[in-house]
């Protein structure tokens, strides 16, 4: 079976859950670290699916594999190969397809409230239930694709999700388990300290660490049913 490409920006943005359930299911997985020096494939053939993490750089920064991956996007994309964007993943999706990336309305740390829409294809994703805490960790985020179905939203980022077929971007973390945000706060930068003073929408270490014990599980539950439908599509996603 072919395996899925999972393009990974930052030396401390790993697969966590996604590879925990790609494994659990027997799916191979190749990881490439932009930030560990792997070259980005030039060609999605070969890969079942296209998954893209996290990073701390904007999508509009000039880095070459940033261009590299937006290619790939769109090849598999034209391919009809499912691709799933986490966060600055969900960016490069959208930027991919013209839509604008740009400072957030109000960066988002820690676990957000946010609403499904009543949708065929929200109900296809993420279930029945109308809405869920998610964790985030983004200063920046993406306007819609002219054809992409909105999905999701909250009142500090308009735009939390949204669907064209198969292919699923996501502006905050699906992927996260307990070690990656614990590794991320232990790593938290001045603009992170800095944010807390001027929005309500960015919480604090204590409140994120406690706030993870309480919805993490959910969250992951979630993600049972995102992964599946991204790797085995519903006839209302395909």
């Amino acid at each position: 079976m072919a395996p899925v490409l999972i393009l990974q920006f930052m030396a401390d943005d790993g697969p966590a859950f996604l590879g925990t359930w790609l494994r659990r299911h027997g799916i191979g997985a190749d990881v490439r670290c932009a930030a560990s020096g792997a070259v980005f494939p030039e060609e999605i053939g070969g890969y079942r699916a296209l998954a893209l993490l996290g990073g701390a750089m904007s999508v509009n920064d000039e880095h070459p594999f940033l261009r590299t991956a937006e290619r790939l996007i769109g090849q598999a994309m034209a391919r009809d190969v499912p691709v799933l964007g986490h966060c600055l993943g969900g960016q490069l999706m959208a930027r991919a397809l013209g839509a604008k990336v740009a400072a957030s309305p109000a960066p988002e740390i820690g676990w957000q409230r946010v609403e499904w829409f009543d949708s065929p294809q929200g109900r296809a994703w993420f279930g029945p239930q109308p809405a869920h805490h998610v964790f985030h960790w983004h200063y920046e985020a993406f306007d819609l694709p002219s054809q992409a179905v909105p999905l999701a939203t909250n009142p500090a980022c308009r735009h939390q999700a949204f669907s064209i077929g198969v292919h699923l971007a996501l502006q905050f973390h699906l992927e996260v388990d307990d070690p990656k945000v614990r590794l991320w706060l232990s790593q938290a930068e001045p603009e992170y300290l800095e944010a807390q003073r001027h929005h309500a929408s960015v919480h604090g270490e204590q409140r994120v660490r406690d706030d993870t014990a309480r919805h993490l599980r959910a969250q992951q539950r979630m993600a049972d049913h995102v992964y599946e439908q991204w790797l085995q599509p519903t006839g209302v996603l395909s």
